[in-house]
């Protein structure tokens, strides 16, 4: 089980949270590793918490489903057949995203608080690209602050009702151990 943390210095805001419905779902975009040959895939994926892929085998299903090229499985071709003749397929790995994106609370100072679960299964997710839009609250005043985008680490604007500015700074992520 993995998880992504964010840890970010909030002002005049809390409850950051991606924007994430069925009708709008937020993509995590990831980099994604395979844990038997540990190669890193070059290219970004995204996961949503919405897609359903089948597992191959009728093994239910998960919100990814990858097969890393680089790594092969032999197994028996048919059973009853000589163990030197052999198939060769390709691992399949899957990760489902385990409950809804929690919302990051303000505190000081800024600590990891967990956004996602990840049941991952034979891959591991390595880097965490923040894409899409998020939301945050009013640490005071409650206004509903959305269109929040994080891409560039940081987001400024003002709280009318406060008559301050409110910040998102120093947002690091991390990928860790549930």
């Amino acid at each position: 089980m993995l998880a992504l943390a964010l840890t970010a210095d909030l002002t005049g805001v809390t409850d950051l949270t991606p924007i994430d419905t069925q009708d709008d779902p937020y993509f995590f975009t990831f980099k994604v590793q395979c844990t038997s040959c540990r190669e890193t895939h070059p290219n970004w994926v995204n996961v949503n918490r919405f897609e359903s892929n089948e597992l191959s085998g009728s093994r239910g299903e998960a919100n990814f489903v990858w097969r890393c090229k680089s790594c092969k499985v032999y197994i028996p071709a048919h059973r009853g057949i000589s163990k030197w003749k052999l198939n060769l397929l390709q691992r399949e790995s899957s990760a489902t995203i385990k409950a809804p994106p929690a919302s990051y609370q303000q505190a000081s100072p800024p600590k990891p608080q967990n956004i996602i679960e990840l049941d991952c299964r034979g891959l591991e997710f390595t880097e965490f690209k923040v894409d899409g839009e998020w939301k945050a609250k009013g640490l005071e005043s409650n206004t509903i602050f959305t269109g929040i985008d994080l891409q560039e680490g940081e987001w400024f604007d003002y709280d009318e009702k406060v008559g301050e500015e409110v910040s998102i700074k120093d947002l690091k992520w991390e990928i860790r151990r549930a």
